[in-house]
């Protein structure tokens, strides 16, 4: 599938609690390598002409004032879990500057939890200064934002169903602990892929770093990153030593391009 140029922004790339965490005195939430400094998970996808960020979670505010993002023009969500959603009120403050609604991409079960969240902006009445949504299911097959490709794949977070997403020859998974044939089959051929590993130790909804690694060399993509990286992974230069080749810890503000 055709796909311009993209260069993605890790905004976040910590779990639900962020690293550090709140009130550990761990060795990771104590480092003072900026690179063990994570705010929950989400990155900005962009082209010349479009720019898209997935999820809003609690930090989104910080991540766009801290990437300076000036134009957004949608949204696409991977599931409706708080760490991913909770910021969306702040989306009205590209309404004021933009003078339109955000266009929002989310399943089924991630639109409900929206309305339910953020009822104020559903509401009938339309209080001045609420966030002007304009939601969109997500399609089973590729769809585009502006001049970027988004072909949607559905993975397991336990038993909830979780969306990644392929822009080209990116693709980008979070919040998973199974993926099945079909859905890797639309994974292969990558050059770059983003998965979530959590820890070292089993965990009963996310992937495991080994279990990461493991997937990363199943779909044989040449370069990995690994997002959604709690405290208990360990300090950012002991893990990314030991890691096999081309794979890689992501950061907060790490940039990386596809061509």
């Amino acid at each position: 599938m055709f796909a311009p140029p993209l260069t993605i922004t890790f905004l976040g790339t910590g779990t639900s609690s962020g690293v550090p965490m709140i009130a550990c005195n761990c060795e990771v939430c104590q480092s003072p390598d900026a690179k063990d400094k994570r705010l929950r998970s989400s990155i900005l996808v962009q082209s010349d002409t479009t720019t898209i960020i997935i999820d809003t979670g609690p930090d989104f505010r910080t991540q766009m004032l801290r990437a300076d993002v000036k134009n957004l023009d949608a949204v696409l969500f991977t599931h409706p879990h708080k760490d991913h959603i909770a910021g969306l009120d702040d989306i009205r403050a590209y309404n004021y500057f933009q003078q339109k609604p955000m266009k929002i991409y989310a399943n089924d079960i991630t639109q409900q939890a929206l309305k339910k969240e953020f009822s104020y902006a559903f509401a009938d009445f339309k209080y001045p200064g609420i966030p002007e949504l304009e939601l969109h299911v997500i399609p089973a097959t590729t769809f585009h934002i502006g001049d970027i490709p988004v072909t949607p794949i559905t993975v397991w977070h336990m038993k909830m169903p979780v969306l990644g997403f392929r822009f080209g020859s990116f693709t980008y998974i979070t919040d998973a602990n199974r993926i099945e044939e079909e859905e890797k089959s639309k994974i292969r051929g990558s050059e770059i892929l983003v998965l979530n590993a959590l820890r070292k130790e089993k965990h009963i909804s996310h992937f495991t770093l080994d279990e990461a690694i493991e997937m990363a060399n199943e779909l044989k993509v040449p370069c990995a990153y690994f997002t959604h990286i709690s405290h208990q992974l360990g300090l950012h230069i002991s893990v990314t030593s030991n890691l096999p080749k081309g794979m890689h810890l992501a950061h907060d503000e790490l940039v990386i391009t596809t061509s």
